[in-house]
């Protein structure tokens, strides 16, 4: 039994080290990674930032009424295209009581005192023609009947004005609402029977339609802080609308808001610009937009893709390596500038015929037999 055990712990250790001679063989076999390298090259480089927005007209003009009442017809539909002065809804008037009765009270009173200086007018003047009162003392009293005619003219308007809207058939009738501007309808809140108010020092009123210029437009968008005080009014902007592909829109920068409003922990800050409007197509009020807008350009610079870089730990100052041989690379501190996301402006530290290490190389993606590389060089 003894002879047995010992066999077994002989074969169990002939085994052991076969295995871990095969592993050993395994593990050493194993191909040496190859870094890839790229060179400097020149190019040029813009630094951009996006904003995002709408394009809205420039000036949008909200009609009102100057009298409160019912809608009684609309004449135009969103979307018309309407001159100043135009016709675009009339309002029908319900009253209030209490002024109604108080306008019809006056017109009485008026009428009373005017048939009062109607008889002191007829006698005054059979004295007059007989010479028994003096001109002086009739011209007083044919002063005081004109009045009190003009009183009942007055007091009937308004009373008309409150029980019509208007005194007659007047065309700028209170009743009417016309457009104030030249422009497109772009929105009618209120329908045929909708109860609308006047508008007054208390209150802003009931809006009938709004009205703007389409061939006016501004982009109204919003940029973090961080960008904010590289933006200089005049920038050129580069409009994209995202309910129209493939085309763009020129703009130029306008105003930048001086203050900021913080939105999401995140101060944004306002700006507006000009926009070339392109007859070829209709920009519609509202349509979101991006901005494209260039922070700063430099042309025939040396570069590198930023993805060679790497950063110190310590002191966080950028550098590559370089390569001294073959497969044999040495770190070289250097100084970079602007960078668009994808290369890096090389301001000192690197020569155009420096090899530059790919450091974060990865290994090929394998896909059924065939294997993905990491991609070309750069250059």
């Amino acid at each position: 039994m003894n002879k047995y055990v010992k066999w077994t712990l002989i074969g169990l250790l002939v085994l052991g080290a076969l295995w871990a001679a095969s592993f050993f063989i395994k593990s050493n076999s194993q191909s040496i990674t190859e870094y890839e390298t790229f060179k400097p090259f020149i190019s040029s480089i813009e630094m951009k930032t996006v904003a995002t927005g709408k394009v809205i007209p420039e000036d949008e003009i909200e009609i009102k009424p100057q009298i409160s009442g019912i809608i009684d017809k609309i004449y135009l539909e969103e979307g018309a295209t309407v001159k100043a002065g135009e016709l675009i809804a009339t309002i029908k008037v319900v009253p209030n009581e209490q002024a109604l009765y108080q306008a019809r009270g006056r017109v009485n009173n008026a009428k009373v005192a005017l048939s009062n200086a109607e008889l002191d007018y007829n006698r005054n003047k059979t004295l007059f023609d007989k010479g028994v009162v003096s001109a002086q003392d009739f011209q007083n009293i044919q002063l005081t009947f004109n009045q009190a005619k003009l009183e009942v003219e007055n007091a009937q308007n308004d009373y008309q004005i409150i029980l019509r809207g208007s005194a007659g058939g007047s065309s700028s009738a209170n009743t009417y609402i016309r457009a104030t501007v030249n422009g497109t309808i772009l929105e009618i809140p209120v329908e045929e029977g909708d109860q609308v108010i006047q508008s007054n020092n208390f209150n802003d009123g009931t809006t009938i339609a709004s009205i703007a210029d389409l061939g006016k437009m501004i982009f109204e968008g919003q940029v973090d802080e961080g960008e904010v005080g590289k933006l200089a009014v005049g920038m050129p902007l580069t409009i994209t609308l995202g309910a129209v592909e493939d085309k763009e829109l020129s703009a130029k920068l306008k105003f930048i808001a001086p203050k900021g409003v913080e939105e999401a922990g995140a101060v944004k800050f306002k700006i507006e610009g000009d926009v070339d409007v392109n007859d070829d197509f209709l920009i519609r009020a509202g349509y979101s937009a991006n901005a494209s807008l260039t922070l700063e350009k430099k042309d025939s610079i040396m570069v590198i893709p930023e993805a060679l870089l790497q950063f110190d730990r310590d002191t966080n100052k950028p550098y590559v390596e370089v390569a001294t041989g073959e497969q044999q690379f040495e770190r070289r501190d250097i100084e970079i500038g602007i960078s668009d996301g994808i290369n890096v402006e090389i301001v000192s530290g690197l020569e155009e015929d420096d090899d530059i290490k790919q450091w974060n190389k990865t290994e090929p993606i394998k896909i059924g037999d065939e294997e993905e590389g990491d991609g070309e060089n750069a250059e």
